[in-house]
Formats: structure tokens, C-alpha cells, sequence
């Protein structure tokens, strides 16, 4: 009887133990799924706005996806690249045109950025002019041998200094486009955006053919001693002013490494370019190296870039 009990004991306390095991394990989940909320939202405070989402009677322009292997600029490179034509677009009419590097990523609707979304609801709208967007992604070198990989090729074409990227735009893709499509031939009404790497070298486009794109849009751009891009500054405040227009987007959280300082350089640059005389607009976020801030505000950035181009 007294082993009995000693073992009903035991068993009474074990079960005990395992109900607190439980409680412990239930509060632990409530208090993460309750903390899990903030930190998001402490982590993303930029939210898309209207322009950003699909708006019911905004007729949709239509995409399409191609591939360009017939590079000599940057010979033996294959890439994606997605051409936008929005609805209002009328062949009897030159169209504005820009250029996004990375394009994957912005072409996408749910992306950073969304861009397909935003150009139709700003041209539907007349807050900005009819524009077919170039989504470009880097070049890729593909692999010579069986288990090799494939070389990218986007350090090179991005960070690089020089007209290169231009001549690749002026000499091989718009060409390309314009072969299907009416664009201008007019400086102001081209644009070219990127991030990172692909917004330093949107500046370097403008930079070295100024009288092909006048409008530069830049994400966190690396204006930093990868290749050289860390010079800009000082080029900007030696060189007589060139009829560009910049929109740059950065957050106080981005890189600070070997390179450089991404907030730092983008804050050398706003100071260059408005000692210069430039039109420049710096929009500083709290966010690290993304596209989400730019992204929010890219309908604010466009209304901004294409203020002297008439929407029909």
C-alpha cells in the first residue's frame, strides 16, 4: 500500500510538471506571436500608398519578356529584359522611355517597387507622360564547360566608370526598342533608375550622355570605392554643370564597410550636385540596403523627375 501510494505520488507530480512544461511553452508562443508584429513593422515602416496597388478602371499596360544575346559592347553576355507599353500608348505619338538596370526586380508587382502598377495608375492620372519602361537585368557570361558556373557580369557593366553601359543602351537596346515602338529622341524625355550598384551606374549613363538621358532615379546608390564611384563628388564640383536632373533615395541604416559609407556618399553627392546648380532632391529613410523605402515613394520620385515633360 505505501508503494502504491509513493507511486500515485510521483505520477501526480510528474503530471504536474508536465502541465507547467506547457503553460511555459504556451506563454513563450503568446509572447512571439505578440513581439513577431512589432518587429515587422519596426523593420518596414514605409507603406505602399494607392499609387502603388491596382485602382479599379486604370487600364493596364501590357508586358513583355525578351532576351538579348547579340551584345558586342559586352561581348559573350545573355540577359533578360521586359518592355512595358502602356495602354495610352499611340504609335502616331513619340513615347517618353525609361530605363530600369536590375529590371527583374522592378518589373515584378510584387516587387520593391512595382512599377508596372505605379505607371499606370501616374499616366492614367496625367502625373506623368506616356512612357514605355526598359527593364534590363545585368549580363550573364555562361558557363564555357560542363560544372562550370556562369560569370555575372553585373559589378563590371554597374560599378564601372565611362560610357560603356551608355554605348551598351544608345548602340544596342534602344535600337532594339525602337524598332517596335515610337520613343523620343529628345534627352528629357529618357530616364534611367537603379539600386545599389544599378543607381550609381543610372547616374554614370546621364553623366557620360547627357544628351541622351537627362533624368537620373537612384536607390541606395553605390556611389563608393567599388570601382571608383567615390569620385563623383569632387567631379561634380570641377565639371561644368550638365542638364541632368537627380532623384536620389537613401536610409541612414545602409552600408558602411570597406567600400565606403552609402549614407555618407549619397549626402556627398546631394552637396555636389546643389553646389553645382543641379536639380537634385535627396530623400534620407531609416531603412538599411533595400528597395522598400525607394519603392514606396517611387510615385512621388517619378511626379518629380518628369515635371517638365506634358502628360497627354
Amino acid at each position: 500500500m505505501l508503494e502504491w501510494r509513493i507511486r500515485l505520488g510521483f505520477a501526480v507530480i510528474q503530471t504536474r510538471i508536465h502541465f507547467v512544461s506547457i503553460s511555459a511553452v504556451r506563454v513563450v508562443i503568446t509572447l512571439f506571436c505578440c513581439l513577431l508584429p512589432l518587429s515587422i513593422v519596426a523593420q518596414s515602416p514605409y507603406k505602399y500608398g494607392s499609387d502603388s496597388q491596382r485602382q479599379e478602371g486604370v487600364p493596364r499596360g501590357v508586358v513583355t519578356k525578351h532576351v538579348w544575346d547579340q551584345s558586342k559592347v559586352y561581348p559573350g553576355t545573355v540577359r533578360d529584359y521586359w518592355i512595358y507599353v502602356p495602354a495610352q500608348y499611340d504609335k502616331s505619338k513619340p513615347a517618353c522611355l525609361m530605363i530600369f538596370n536590375d529590371g527583374g526586380g522592378y518589373v515584378r508587382e510584387n516587387g520593391h517597387s512595382r512599377v508596372p502598377i505605379v505607371f499606370d495608375n501616374l499616366i492614367h492620372k496625367k502625373e506623368m507622360p506616356v512612357t514605355i519602361g526598359l527593364f534590363i537585368n545585368p549580363g550573364v557570361i555562361p558557363a564555357s564547360a560542363a560544372g562550370a558556373q556562369a560569370r555575372r557580369n553585373r559589378s563590371f557593366e554597374y560599378d564601372s566608370l565611362g560610357d560603356q553601359y551608355a554605348r551598351f543602351l544608345i548602340e544596342e537596346m534602344l535600337p532594339a526598342v525602337g524598332k517596335q515602338y515610337n520613343l523620343m529622341n529628345d534627352a528629357e524625355g529618357r530616364a534611367v533608375c537603379g539600386i545599389s550598384s544599378g543607381g550609381i551606374c543610372a547616374f554614370t549613363t546621364a553623366w557620360e550622355r547627357p544628351d541622351v538621358f537627362s533624368k537620373v532615379l537612384s536607390y541606395v546608390g553605390s556611389f563608393t570605392n567599388i570601382r571608383g564611384g567615390h569620385v563623383y563628388p569632387a567631379l561634380i564640383r570641377k565639371t561644368e554643370r550638365k542638364p541632368i536632373r537627380v532623384f536620389l533615395q537613401e536610409g541612414e541604416g545602409d552600408l558602411d564597410n570597406l567600400f565606403g559609407n552609402w549614407p555618407l556618399s549619397n549626402l556627398q553627392m546631394e552637396a555636389a550636385l546643389k553646389y553645382s546648380k543641379y536639380d537634385v532632391k535627396l530623400v534620407m529613410g531609416v531603412e538599411g540596403h533595400s528597395g522598400r523605402h525607394g519603392g514606396t515613394i517611387l510615385p512621388d520620385a517619378l511626379r518629380w523627375l518628369w515635371k517638365d515633360v506634358a502628360a497627354e
